[in-house]
């Protein structure tokens, strides 16, 4: 599979293949730089399947870099921002030997020496080296504690997405690399380039304004995103300030799709296709259709992933499966070695599945069941609501209450907020789903992968 990437990008040559703030960079100019990182880790002694942190968001040079990494069957642990959590993580339980950063040119690859402490765990990377394979470690969120530290085979992951059969379009497509480089699909979309040799367009910074500044300047036609970024395009009204006619499929993950939001997006971008993904760190990223882009329902159409419905939750098993976590038990995995996904599915008549929500996430209102997404839909319907998140808090009566945050379209006090979110929602849900509280805020907390932090109880 190495030498058929290489004589890939051999072949793809002076095309197009990265574009960032620094210009435009050929698959040739790639391949040069891949070999001069390749150099660069033979000169520092990193030997194959040494764990490397590689400290960088997408650019020119961190995807160089990664590829070097691949190439010479490295552990590779992408950090795009290090927190007091994941550095905690990745020094006990991946036990690095490398910290690898490179300059957004990649002319430069800098590899320094990492110890680990004498009370580090032995990592799990036996595997990999039995295969002669390369890893790739994923960090959660780290949400509810310290972020487990995900081993994938990384060969596996380009080989379901470059390998043998794929073909390249007589065009180059443009592709945002909007999602994270330590991301599932950021990851996912950038195999997606080298499957279709295609262009890949680094941003500067995730901004509305950035981002729909690079749709208008490159034409792009695919847009991978998600929900909350999404709304904050709407409420900006970037869809209005910039030429976004060139988008013919809006892809949105992440985290699930309020139904309202997907008719306003789908109002104001009606020549796009919008597409419902689906994928875990765990998994990898799942082929999707829509049932139509103004449903919330999808199927999975990708034969390599089976699922299941089991007690209302989703449950996977692809090819592209992680090995394990480095420093939590695979208590996710049944006997049998399906992946509890947590996410609480429906399924219709035809197929199609909608995810109604996180199973962690269910407030337990004296024993009935509230699930968030269900009142942020209705509420997003509300022209006095510009985005809202719903989530539990402990009562000595009930065991828990329903919490409300929204952010209002316009000014509006905290005993409005109350009295307008109870009315709008009377008569639509059942009481026991009303909030007890109802909290006005400038902002809603959002992470750096653009998904909403929703509080834990």
């Amino acid at each position: 599979m190495r030498d058929q990437l290489i004589g890939k990008l051999e072949r793809l040559g002076d095309r197009t293949a990265v574009v960032d703030d620094a210009g435009s960079r050929s698959y040739g100019e790639l391949l040069g730089a891949v070999r001069r990182a390749g150099e660069r880790l033979r000169e520092h002694g990193v030997r194959p399947h040494d764990a490397v942190v590689l400290h960088a968001d997408f650019s020119f040079g961190s995807i160089a870099a990664l590829l070097a990494l691949y190439l010479n069957r490295n552990v590779v642990i992408p950090v795009v921002t290090f927190t007091e959590g994941t550095r905690a993580t990745i020094t006990e339980s991946c036990r690095p030997r490398h910290l690898l950063t490179v300059a957004a040119d990649g002319a430069d690859v800098t590899v320094e020496a990492m110890s680990a402490p004498e009370s580090a765990q032995e990592p799990g990377y036996g595997p990999l080296v039995e295969a002669g394979a390369a890893g790739l470690v994923l960090l959660s969120s780290g949400s509810t504690g310290a972020p487990k530290a995900i081993l994938h085979n990384l060969d596996a992951l380009v080989e379901e997405k470059v390998g043998p059969g794929t073909r390249v379009g007589a065009k180059a497509p443009h592709i945002l690399m909007f999602l994270l480089f330590d991301h599932i699909g950021g990851i996912n979309s950038l195999l997606g380039v080298f499957k279709v040799g295609g262009t890949a367009v680094v941003p500067g910074r995730r901004t509305p304004d950035e981002i729909c500044a690079l749709v208008e300047r490159h034409g792009i036609r695919l847009l991978p995103t998600s929900p909350t970024f999404l709304n904050l395009l709407l409420i900006g009204d970037y869809h209005r300030k910039y030429d976004l006619g060139s988008l013919r499929l809006i892809s949105y993950g992440t985290e699930p799709m309020p139904e309202e939001l997907l008719r306003r997006v789908h109002e104001a971008f009606p020549r796009a296709r919008l597409l419902q993904t689906f994928g875990t760190s765990e998994t990898g990223i799942s082929t999707t259709t829509s049932e139509s882009s103004s449903s919330t329902y999808f199927k999975i159409s990708d034969e390599n992933v089976q699922y299941r419905i089991v007690e209302g939750e989703l449950q996977l098993k692809t090819r592209t499966q992680f090995m394990g976590y480095l420093n939590y038990p695979s208590d996710s995995l049944t006997a049998d070695g399906w992946f509890r996904t947590g996410d609480l599915v429906e399924q219709n008549a035809d197929g199609f599945l909608k995810v109604k929500g996180r199973a962690k996430e269910v407030i337990n209102v004296g024993g009935e069941k509230v699930l968030p997404l269900e009142l942020e839909s209705i509420l997003l319907g509300s022209p006095l609501i510009d985005d809202c998140i719903v989530y539990g808090r402990p009562n000595s009566i009930t065991g828990q209450s329903v919490c409300v945050d929204v952010k209002p379209s316009g000014p509006l006090t905290r005993a409005e907020a109350r009295r307008h979110v109870r009315e709008f929602l009377d008569g639509k849900v059942e009481p026991f789903k009303l909030p007890a509280k109802v909290n006005v805020v400038e902002e809603l907390a959002v992470s750096e992968r653009f998904k909403k932090r929703r509080i834990q109880p």
